[in-house]
């Protein structure tokens, strides 16, 4: 640990960056401005009774933690060792005198050194609320155990990653897709023993720890015995991707492509002429461009989803019907996730090929290009969210009580619809005006974030705290930029909600529902003039 000079390196290139103080002032203001707002605002708090604020706000804060946690940390781990790949200095590192552990080891801490700053700039906060009452000492010291060791896990899984995969952006979405079910499961158990605080401490002491080091373990060993015996390193530390011998080494699912429905995203390779007229970029692009990599990230991403929604379409479409929209929630989760990755390295990809010059010398108009490729991204990615519509028309057609609902019907399918485009028109305006895919990956996030969660977010905090009414009808009229606020809003009558009473119906908001199709036209319209203004520079070959 002392004498690593991977650790040596890494820390000195991550923690002297711009980035690196920017993103500790914004957590620590984001922190600040959530504690301000979540005080308790009661005349008297009677600290021997535990008030129940205090309790809200201190779960508020350690919750928010852990999802943002969740969110940061693959962005550091996924690119270890997989942006050694695309640099082409894997080859060199694995020559080093290094043992492949002491490698891992080095890559992991220093992913993680960061975030670990960030959570400790936040014990200063968290000491304020202590003498709130509501919360004991052993508590925050307990959750702040569980914080640090979910980290180590998040980033493990990151790296572990990272090692199966040539792309940043692959080992990205996979990290996150396999972080989701951990985050869901962490924040259910959490609210299940909010009744019993000594059980909580228990589980959360000895139980999470023990899991978390023995998934850490042997994530590690993994990743050590892969660097040791590197079975996909080629010359200039590129993979060699043979499609015949990893279909048949696949584990699970297989992709065929000359099959349905893997065709729909996956055609073959061509092998023979092309028509006449045809885009030879959406031709190269759906033919080859998917393969260039091997299918693992692809059967991963079929293979994690169905098995997600299979338990989630039992309980949310059959068993607790009026919590149906986070079936939707969930689609609109995975395309947040999956769709950017086959959109926002359209044109970087290009550039760090250094063929987009080439590319833009031919007979091609730039619109032609972008069409091209715009088109084929958007077919994968709508595909790949099909695969998880088809559960959630299958449940809507059993069931019944859903007959009487054709608006929220429509509802829970329109939009998913739509997030899935201006999903794509963001992340592939992040390609335009990006030089790097995982700068271009990076920014299509933080956006749709902007856009989708932090609307959802204040609407949450607002209504657990009880902020005045006029407040919460200005944050609520703030997110009709967000799909989630959009779903909540649908309409949903008595017997969705098993309730006996017509009254007990859920009204719903269609003016909420209406602005957030407005506004994601809008948004849509604003992507569309971006575009237009770099392909005119395209255009001129002003690079």
């Amino acid at each position: 640990m002392k004498n690593n000079p991977v650790l040596q390196r890494e820390l000195l290139v991550n923690l002297r960056t711009n980035r690196s103080f920017i993103l500790l002032a914004a957590y620590q203001l984001l922190l600040a401005a959530v504690t301000w707002i979540a005080w308790p605002s009661d005349d008297r708090l009677d600290l021997t009774q535990n008030p129940p604020s205090a309790r809200r706000l201190v779960d508020l804060f350690f919750l928010g933690q852990y999802v943002i946690a969740s969110l940061i940390a693959p962005s550091f781990a996924a690119g270890t060792i997989s942006g050694e790949k695309e640099r082409q200095t894997y080859e060199m590192l694995l020559a080093s005198p290094l043992r492949p552990g002491a490698i891992v080891i080095g890559k992991l801490v220093a992913a993680l050194t960061h975030l670990a700053l960030l959570i400790v700039a936040s014990l200063p906060i968290i000491v304020l609320f202590l003498p709130l009452g509501g919360v004991s000492v052993y508590e925050v010291a307990a959750a702040y155990l569980g914080l640090f060791v979910s980290v180590i896990l998040f980033g493990s899984i990151g790296v572990f990653c990272s090692s199966y995969f040539s792309r940043t952006s692959n080992s990205l979405v996979v990290s996150y897709l396999l972080i989701l079910p951990l985050v869901i499961g962490g924040v259910l158990l959490w609210q299940s023993l909010a009744g019993d605080g000594l059980l909580r401490l228990k589980v959360i002491v000895m139980v999470v720890p023990a899991f978390a080091i023995a998934a850490v373990i042997l994530m590690s060993a993994a990743t050590a015995n892969r660097l040791l015996y590197p079975p996909d390193v080629g010359s200039e530390g590129k993979e060699i991707i043979d499609l015949e011998q990893e279909a048949a080494e696949a584990v699970g699912l297989v992709i065929q492509p000359d099959q349905f429905p893997d065709r729909l995203f996956a055609p073959p390779r061509r092998d023979t002429l092309m028509e006449d007229g045809a885009n030879p970029v959406y031709d190269k692009e759906i033919h080859g461009e998917i393969f260039s990599q091997g299918t693992l990230m692809l059967r991963l991403v079929i293979q994690i989803s169905i098995l997600l929604a299979i338990p989630l379409m039992g309980v949310l479409l059959f068993w607790r019907t009026g919590w149906a929209p986070w079936f939707a929630v969930y689609v609109i989760v995975f395309n947040l996730l999956v769709g950017p990755v086959f959109l926002a390295g359209t044109f970087t990809s290009e550039r760090e090929r250094q063929t987009l010059d080439l590319l833009l010398t031919t007979t091609l108009s730039p619109w032609r290009i972008f069409w091209g490729k715009f088109i084929v991204g958007f077919r994968v990615a709508f595909v790949l969210t099909s695969f998880l519509v088809w559960p959630m028309l299958l449940g809507l057609l059993l069931n019944p009580d859903f007959y009487s609902n054709w608006a929220l019907i429509v509802g829970m399918f329109a939009i998913p619809v739509m997030v899935a485009v201006v999903n794509a028109f963001v992340a592939i305006t992040a390609s335009l005006y990006q030089t790097r895919t995982s700068m271009a990956l990076m920014t299509t996030y933080l956006v749709l974030i902007v856009l989708y969660v932090i609307p959802a977010g204040l609407s949450t905090l607002a209504s657990t705290l009880n902020l005045p009414e006029k407040a919460q009808r200005v944050i609520d009229w703030l997110g009709v930029s967000s799909p989630f606020r959009a779903l909540f809003a649908l309409p949903m009558d008595h017997q969705i909600l098993r309730s006996d009473e017509v009254s007990q119906s859920h009204a719903g908001n269609p003016m909420l529902v209406l602005g957030y199709f407005a506004c994601s036209l809008a948004i849509i319209a604003i992507t569309m003039i971006l575009i237009a203004a770099k392909m005119k520079r395209l255009g001129g070959h002003l690079e």
